[in-house]
């Protein structure tokens, strides 16, 4: 799971919110609603998290002058998005492949195959969770991607990312009858943005052959864009995932 820092431990976390994920997973293997699991939880590089998490082939895709128009957007604040020039997600998703995996594949009881590995995250974290399971299906099984931050900065208009991301997506999702995949956004603040991109990528997980059974899509009305919302809804992605 990616922004490990706001799984387990609100101290952590700057706005002291978490997922709850440790709780939430023991609640449900307690009840035997899913698999016997653990979580490893990726902590993310702070400044550096955008140029980490977003999805590095749909932006190579761009022409230079969209590219730079990326690079150089801002938040609200006017803070700028990426702190430095380079998109390094395809380095960060190697990481969690060959380095990563085996060092918990070798130091932890685990079923090291596809049909038990999954990926997931929120926002960001849910945008570098659908490029690795389409970068590497056979490594991941399922990918819970919550709050999808489909838009990749921070506004809608001139931004060409979206689009790139879409045909990314049609030329890359996985097998429908190995895979298992988890989309949701909430209706408030920063997940106001997702809906017309979703019902978008759902398009093509329909086109592509994704059923009921290996693909679902929520929208959960009056939530916002925090680690309070995940937790609530955590339980929902997790038995779709791993369920009994």
């Amino acid at each position: 799971m990616q922004d490990g820092q706001s799984l387990f431990d609100s101290s952590t976390v700057w706005n002291h919110q978490e997922w709850g994920v440790d709780e939430t997973l023991q609640r449900l293997m307690d009840q035997q609603q899913i698999r016997d699991c653990i979580v490893v939880g990726i902590w993310n590089s702070g400044t550096t998290r955008h140029n980490d998490y977003l999805p590095q082939k749909a932006f190579e895709s761009l022409s230079q002058m969209e590219k730079d128009t990326i690079l150089h957007a801002k938040r609200q604040s006017g803070q700028a998005v990426f702190a430095q020039y380079d998109i390094r997600s395809d380095a960060y998703l190697k990481f969690i492949v060959t380095e990563l995996k085996p060092f918990i594949d070798s130091n932890f009881s685990t079923r090291r195959k596809r049909a038990a590995t999954f990926i997931a995250g929120s926002s960001m974290g849910g945008l570098i969770s659908i490029y690795a399971i389409c970068e590497y299906p056979n490594v991941f099984g399922g990918a819970a991607c919550l709050s999808t931050h489909w838009p990749g900065i921070f506004r809608n208009y001139d931004n060409p990312f979206p689009a790139a991301m879409l045909h990314y997506l049609s030329e890359n999702l996985p097998n429908p009858r190995r895979h298992t995949i988890y989309f949701d956004h909430g209706t408030e603040t920063l997940d106001s943005m997702y809906k017309p991109y979703q019902l978008q990528v759902d398009a093509l997980m329909k086109k592509r052959g994704f059923n009921k059974k290996r693909w679902m899509t929520r929208e959960y009305k009056g939530a916002d864009h925090s680690e309070r919302s995940w937790n609530s809804r955590l339980e929902i992605p997790t038995v779709f995932l791993m369920g009994t």
